[in-house]
This record gives structure tokens, sequence and C-alpha cells, in this order.
């Protein structure tokens, strides 16, 4: 496909996106200069008034730190081929999204086959609803309705990243479950990305939005734009193709040859390397237009602060005036255009969103809810740590979190879009679910801090009690917290959707006029005051109060659960803010064994399989998987996830074992499950035996194992409570499950028992068994035993029935062995 690339983006077209872009970067970066200037000095006048609210419930710092957030194996759609290709894929807590050859790959550190930063893209389920956008690519060209998409999926369940310039992807799973997660997971890694710029840099991300914004306003460009997310060369990088690629479709697209199918695979491909050229440009470019700006800072900064009272009242003097201006112009629009519509907007915007935080709320609640009931059945202070270990990341789990998410997306603002001209709801969705997300990570680190506490005051008597009154605690400020984060959030809302449409008109009749004020300024003092900026500040100030009183009427709605503000309250614990500065608590290393014997097990194993344990569970979305068995494909739901925990209500998980597989490959230091090793050839017919029936070495006591009443020991194995098997003497084992009054009859099952097994080796001993018959006879195995086994030990105990069941047991070891012959 290179070839349809070079012939249609030739070396004239490569010559003229590099002088737009230069173009465009030009323009933007004057604007960029003064908005640098503007910033710094808004920033400078708040950090010396302060300000802001106190929220009630605690923030906590990296909260992904040492974190991933998924892994696990996907089919992936190769272009150049036409071919899927089983990839392992790692979601890291930046939320970049790596594709590897195999698992292996990953352990190993090997570069990935490709990275994918989301930031642009949109995540899909359904191949008709990625053919509707693919159909709309290609203006001029329709398609059938019956025509079938260019990329036949593999599965019935496709998973694709769309975007407007870029590269697509496709994947699929094999079941609807893994689809479900899988989808759930890329909207979040799309969400995280898409959710702008941060707001810890107080200079350059508003210097970088309000130039934007200037910039697509100067271009007649009002309203929100759905393309405002990544970070800055990919923001500058869509700027510059919102204009640049249409044009470049009229010409190239009456050029493409062949089929509808085949003409919208090469314009996708040329459409990817026109946006990398692009971004190749804005990032070095933005790089350099930020160095000449932070060279400039130091300088600006001493000004500021000595001439700020100056600047202050220069500006309010500048304000009047044109507050005199602009008011009366504003009202009238306000009240003919606008108003009728704040009450809609406000509704369409508050149904979802309340719906979505009561969710959060809900979600938090049941979570403790399982920690309390576990607690009540015993599970002790190990158990407590796995627990709190788990709810520690439940605001970045996207899996339970997708209740909460579904509810937002039902935000619907037709009628009203066109009229304000809003691109798309999902400014305000994605925004909204943001919130959501820092709120119930909010509320869970309140509530360890809280419940730590706690145990370190009283110890862990009355646990349950305590971890209620800690819910109660903190549910309570977070219903305060989730009104004030709401009320922001609606009042920001509607601010976007209303003030670029004032500014649209009202901007040709008071743009002439704006130059005028310039001559209040003083020289010093310009480079801080733009006109252009106080005027939209002047128009902002006509339309708050009202905003503010409409926010304001609602919160006494009780169906929104919005608190007045006379109520809300302000550092109203402080003992709680004490703890606003402690580190996260490591709920894994807290509750440790108490057991001797369990921690000398431990060490025995050695430290690296305990390290792999406690690191395992940083993975934030865990999966489940049969540890060890070879699967053709490795599905993304039997990656192995935190033990004993299920992900979401009624999952439970399969019994672990370990086939062909080293304990040391078990586990990798770094967190990840190794990929399981495929079974190698057996030597012998003990190999084979053990293969087939994984045999965990237990050794007797030494006053139990020197009694043999003279007869020489002969190795077996008992089948243990949970599937654990049992090496032992035949004798031992006997005289363990029948007692002294039984002797006779276990030397005779002992006897049976050592005659088969020298059968077997005399048959065997020359045969190879290949890792497919091993599957199979271990199968075979598993079928033949579907329920249950019983601890032999506790059913044999004396009485009437212990000769029977010995019988039994002695039949059961010999279609166990006489099954491994037939296989051989």
């Amino acid at each position: 496909m290179g070839d349809v690339v070079s012939s249609h983006l030739d070396e004239g077209k490569r010559e003229i996106i590099t002088a737009r872009t230069r173009d465009v970067m030009r323009e933007f970066g004057k604007t960029y200069q003064q908005q640098y200037a503007v910033a710094l000095f808004n920033s400078v006048r708040y950090e010396i008034e302060g300000g802001g609210t106190q929220s009630q419930l605690l923030h906590r710092k990296n909260p992904l730190v040492d974190r991933s957030i998924f892994s696990g194996n996907l089919f992936q759609y190769l272009e150049e081929n036409r071919k899927w290709r089983n990839r392992f894929v790692f979601v890291a807590s930046s939320y970049a999204i790596s594709l590897y050859e195999s698992k292996t790959a990953h352990d190993r550190s090997l570069h990935p086959k490709i990275t994918i930063n989301c930031a642009g893209y949109r995540a899909l389920k359904s191949m008709e609803e990625y053919m509707e956008l693919v159909n709309n690519s290609l203006p001029g060209v329709k398609a059938r309705p019956s025509s079938s998409p260019f990329v036949k999926c593999a599965t019935q369940f496709p998973l694709i990243l769309w975007h407007p310039y870029a590269r697509h992807h496709y994947f699929c799973v094999m079941t609807e479950k893994e689809q479900t997660k899988w989808h759930a997971v890329l909207q979040d890694c799309v969400r995280h990305t898409n959710n702008g710029l941060s707001e810890d840099c107080k200079v350059l991300t508003p210097a970088f939005t309000n130039a934007v914004r200037l910039h697509r306003q100067a271009k007649d460009h009002y309203g929100t734009w759905d393309m405002m997310c990544g970070g800055p060369p990919q923001i500058l990088a869509n700027l510059v193709m919102e204009t640049l690629h249409p044009e470049m479709r009229s010409q190239i697209a009456h050029r493409l040859k062949g089929k509808l199918q085949q003409k919208q695979r090469h314009w996708m491909l040329i459409s990817d390397a026109l946006y990398k050229q692009v971004l190749h440009h804005t990032r070095s470019q933005y790089e350099a237009l930020v160095q000449s700006c932070e060279v400039q800072r130091p300088v600006w900064d001493a000004g500021l602060r000595t001439d700020m009272d100056q600047i202050i009242a220069s500006k309010e003097h500048v304000q009047g005036k044109m507050r005199a201006m602009v008011l009366p112009r504003a009202e009238q629009l306000l009240q003919a255009s606008v108003k009728p519509y704040v009450d809609s907007i406000l509704e369409a915007l508050m149904e979802p969103t309340s719906r979505g935080f009561s969710e959060v709320r809900e979600v938090f609640s049941r979570e403790l809810v399982e920690v309390s009931k576990n607690t009540l059945n015993g599970g002790g202070k190990e158990l407590l740590g796995e627990q709190m270990e788990r709810l520690s990341m439940l605001a970045f789990h996207p899996v339970k979190m997708q209740s909460c998410y579904e509810e937002v997306e039902q935000l619907n603002l037709d009628g009203l879009q066109q009229r304000f001209d809003v691109s798309s709801p999902s400014v305000f969705v994605q925004r909204a679910q943001i919130l959501m997300r820092e709120q119930m990570d909010n509320a869970v680190f309140t509530f360890e801090q809280l419940l730590n506490q706690s145990l370190e005051g009283q110890g862990d008597e009355d646990l349950c009690n305590t971890i209620q009154k800690c819910e109660d605690r903190v549910l309570k400020k977070y219903d305060c917290d989730s009104s004030t984060v709401r009320k922001k959030f609606f009042r920001e809302a509607l601010l976007q959707i209303i003030i670029p449409y004032m500014l649209k008109h009202l901007s040709p009749s008071c743009s002439p006029e704006l130059p005028k004020f310039k001559e209040l300024i003083f020289e010093d003092f310009s480079r801080f005051l733009l006109v252009e900026n106080v005027f939209e500040e002047v128009v902002l100030q006509s339309v708050t109060k009202d905003i503010m009183m409409a926010v304001k009427e609602a919160a006494v709605q009780r169906r929104h659960n919005l608190y007045r503000d006379s109520i809300v309250l302000s550092n109203s614990d402080p003992n709680l803010l004490l703890l606003g500065e402690s580190p996260s608590v490591d709920w894994a290393s807290k509750f440790t064994s108490d057991d001797p014997e369990k921690e000398g097990g431990a060490q025995a194993e050695g430290t690296r399989g305990g390290l792999a344990s406690a690191k395992r569970r940083r993975q934030v979305v865990s999966m489940i998987q049969l540890d060890g068995v070879p699967l053709a494909y490795e599905s993304c739901m039997e990656v192995p996830g935190v033990e004993q925990i299920p992900e979401e209500e009624g999952e439970g998980y399969a019994p672990r074992c370990k086939l062909g597989m080293e304990e040391d490959d078990e586990e990798e230091e770094g967190g990840q499950a190794r990929a399981p090793q495929s079974p190698k050839s057996p030597d012998s017919v003990h190999e084979i035996r053990d293969l087939i029936n994984p045999v965990v070495e237990v050794e007797l006591p030494e006053a139990e194992a020197g009694k043999t009443n003279g007869v020489e020991p002969a190795s077996g194995t008992i089948l243990m409570e949970g599937g654990v098997q049992r090496r032992a003497s035949a004798q031992d084992m006997m005289k363990r499950l029948l007692g002294n009054n039984r002797k006779q009859e276990a030397t005779d099952i002992e006897q049976a028992i050592q005659e088969i097994e020298i059968a077997v080796q005399e048959g065997g001993k020359d045969t190879e068994l290949d890792a497919d018959s091993a599957q199979t006879s271990s199968k075979t195995i598993e079928s033949s035993n579907e329920v249950e086994p019983q601890p032999i030990r506790d059913g044999l105990k004396g009485g009437d029935g212990n000769a029977e069941k010995v019988e039994n047991f002695g039949e059961k070891v010999a279609v166990q062995i006489s099954d491994v012959v037939c296989e051989i």
C-alpha cells in the first residue's frame, strides 16, 4: 500500500502540507504569545489573592502509581496482509495501548509492535456503526446499503478504534462478555486521553486553550469543538487538519481507482500519512514556541509582582468603560435568544448527570457491603487486606464504573445543538464521566484513611461496625462534594454553550469599537491586558448572574439531589483534613499473615513468588485463567487476575493448576503472569503420571513416617480437599485412613497397587507422549471424575462402611492407571 500513498502524496503535495502547517502555526504562535502573558498575569493574581473552595473529601495524589489498567489477548487485523493475528495487549497507567507479538515479548521488555494513543478516537463494537462512519468519509461516493465492509471480522464480536484522520484499528474477541469488558477498557482509554490538558499547569494550559479558541473564532468557528483532545501537538494537528483534510480529499478522492471498498481503504491510508506529517511539524514547532515564551517568563513574573496593583486598577477602569458599551447589546440578546432556552439546557444536563453521580454512590456502597460481608464470614485480616486493595482502585475499574458512565451517556441536546452550535454532546459527557471518576476516587481514598486511622486506634475488634461508621461519614461528605461539583459542572457547561453564541452575535457590532479602548491601557501593561480578553470577560459577566440564578433554582428541586449553597459546609472536619497529606495505605503489606508456618512456607518457596503475588494485584482490572493450560486462543478473559476477588457480581474463579510449567516461570517480578510453556514429551511413565496428575509433595511427620510394620514403603497418592494431591508411602496412607484395626486390608490394597504400577512400567518404558496427548488424557481423567472428591480422611474413621470405601478408593486408583495405559 506504500505505492498508493506515495503516488497520491507526492513531493509537491508534501511541500504544500508543510507550508500550510507552517502558516497555521505562525498565526497560532502570535496568538499564543499574547495569551501566554495574559495567563501569567491571571496566575500570579490568583496566587496573590487566593480563592477557591475546600472540598470535604480527601484527594489522592498519583493514584495509579505502580499500576497498570488491563492486559490480555485480542485478535488484531493486519492491513499489510489482511490477516488476523493474536496479540498480547497491555494498557499502562498512562492509558496508552501497547500491542506485543506475545506475552513473552512483553515480559522480556521488548518494544511493542504498535502503541496507540487514543486521543480523538471512538471505541466501537458494531461493524454497522463503523461502516456508517466510513461511508461518509468520501463525500460524493455513495455506498449501497447492502455493501459489505472491506474488513471481514474473524468473529461476531468486533472492537474498532475509529479516528477521523488517523489510522483505524480493528480487533475482535471470542465471546460477548470479553467484548463488553474490552469495550469498557477502550472507552476508558479514550475518555482519559480526551480529558483535555492538565489543570495543574496554571499558565501553559489556559494560554493554549485560549489561543486555540481565539484562532478558531478568527475563522468564524464558534461553539464547542470535539477534537480538542489529546496533547497540544495533537490538538494543533487537528486544528490544521480541520481545513487541510477536506481540501486534500477533494483533490485526491476522484483520482482513487478500484471498487468502493478499495477506495475507502486507500483513502484511509492516505489520510493517516497526511495526519502523521502534520503531527510531526506541529510537535516540533509547538515545542519551540513554548521554549521562546518560557525564556521571557522570569522577567514578566517579576514585573507583574511589582506592578500588580496598578495593572488591576487599569483593567478595572477599562472594564467599566467597555461595560457601558457592551451591556445594553448583551442584555437585549440575552433576553430574546438565550434566557428562554436556559432551563431546557439545564434540564438536559442535570437529569443524566445526577443519575450518574447517584450511581457512583450506589456502587461505592455496594462494594463496602461486600467488604462487610466477608468480614462477618470470618475472612480475617488477610481477606480484608485483599478487599481493600481491590477497593482502592474502584474508580479506575472501567467495568465496575460502566454502569455510572452509561447513565451520563444518555445526555441529549437535540434541538439545542444546532441553535447554539454545539458540535457534539460528547464534550460534556466525557467531562461529567471524568468528574464522576474523581469523586469516586476521593470517596475511596477518604474511606481508606478513616478506616486505617480507626484500626490503628481501636484494633480490628467489631470491624463491621467500624466499617459502617466510616462509610456513613464518607457518604455525607460525598453528597456535599458531589453537589458542589455538579453545580460547577452545570455552570461551566452553560457558559460553554452560551458564551460562544453571544460572542458570535456581538462581535460584528462590537469588534470595530474595541481598538479605542487600547488607548486607556498603559504601554507597560499592554502585554498583560488585551482588549479582546477584556471584551470576553464583560460578556461573561453579563451572563453569569442569570446562569447562577438558574442553577440555584434547580438546587431547590429535590429530584436533583443538590444542596443549597447556604448549607454547604466548609472546613467542617479539621481532623480529616490533617489526613489529606497522608500517603495511600498499602493494604497488601499492612495485613500480612501472622501464621509462622505460612510464613515459613512462603520463605521456602522463595521471595520471588510472594513479590509476584503482591505485584499481580497492581493491575486494576483482573481477568481469569487456568494457569498453564495451553489454549489455541489465549482469551483475554483468562489472564490471571486477583485471586479470590471476583470483578463482577456473581463472577467466580476457576481452580488454578499448573501443567507443563515450572514454578519460576509462573510469574515474573513485574507483576504480570508469564505465558505458559508448552508441555515437553516425558521420558518415563513416572513423568507421564506426574504430567497427567500434578502432585504436591507433603512430608509426613517423622513419628508416622517411621512406622512401616516391616513392609517396604511404596509410593502412592491421596486426593485431598481442594484438588491437592499428596505423595506418601502406601503403608502410611492406609494406616492414616483405616487405623490399626485395618492393617491387613491396607496391605492387600497396597500390594494390588504395586502390581498395577509394575505392569505400567514394563509396558511403557519406551513410550513418549506429546503435548496434545497429555492434554487429552488430562481431560479424560477429569471427565471421569465429575463428582467432586471428598477428603478420604474425613470419611474413613472406622465403622461398617469403611471397608467398602477402601475398595472404592482402590478401584479409582486402578481406573486412573488403566486410563493412562490406554492413552499410551
